[in-house]
């Protein structure tokens, strides 16, 4: 596994054809299109071991990591109509999408970076909106989609059980005042 990772960082440095950067070109878009946000990191430093784990992280969450010429990025976000400053990519970069939930890019990359300070995170795409390193830390810290649906759940569910509590206290309340006067007899 880390031979196929060192033999694509190895290609990443390569020249490329036209037809090659086409190619990377026209994944970038599709994935572009297929995204529900994506975090822009600086992966300078990392090592292969690093970058392989990263990227099952990434898998197990319905989210990928994307290596290219800062270029090509720019060319697929310039087709893709979102806006960024070119200042913002600074050294290796990478790109990190996310198909399932929009958060869940954020929560991994900075998760990572917190135990790997080669990853940095330089900013995300919220909305096809740039949003700023500071706002995907936000992110990040957002309490997951399964938590809120969990607390909303709770917070439906205790008046109900409440409601059935003072009820059951109704029945409980009948049945030894029975009991007292069935003992009295």
């Amino acid at each position: 596994m880390a031979c196929c990772l060192r033999r694509q960082l190895f290609y990443l440095h390569m020249p490329k054809t036209k037809e090659q950067k086409k190619e990377i070109l026209r994944d970038l878009e599709e994935k572009m299109g297929k995204q529900k946000s994506m975090v822009l990191v600086a992966i300078k430093g990392l090592g292969a071991k690093d970058v392989f784990d990263f990227r099952e992280q990434l898998k197990k969450a319905d989210c990928l990591l994307s290596v290219a010429k800062k270029t090509l990025f720019a060319l697929a976000f310039k087709a893709k109509k979102i806006k960024i400053d070119k200042e913002k990519m600074q050294g290796e970069v990478g790109l990190i999408f996310g198909f399932k939930d929009e958060i869940t890019p954020a929560k991994i990359s900075y998760r990572f970076s917190q135990t790997n300070e080669n990853l940095k995170i330089l900013g995300g795409f919220f909305e096809n909106n740039f949003i700023e390193k500071d706002e995907v830390v936000n992110l990040a810290n957002l309490p997951s989609k399964m938590e809120l649906l969990t607390k909303v759940v709770g917070s439906i569910a205790s008046p109900i059980s409440g409601f059935v509590s003072v009820l059951q206290g109704n029945i409980k309340g009948l049945i030894l005042a029975l009991n007292a006067i069935s003992k009295s007899k």
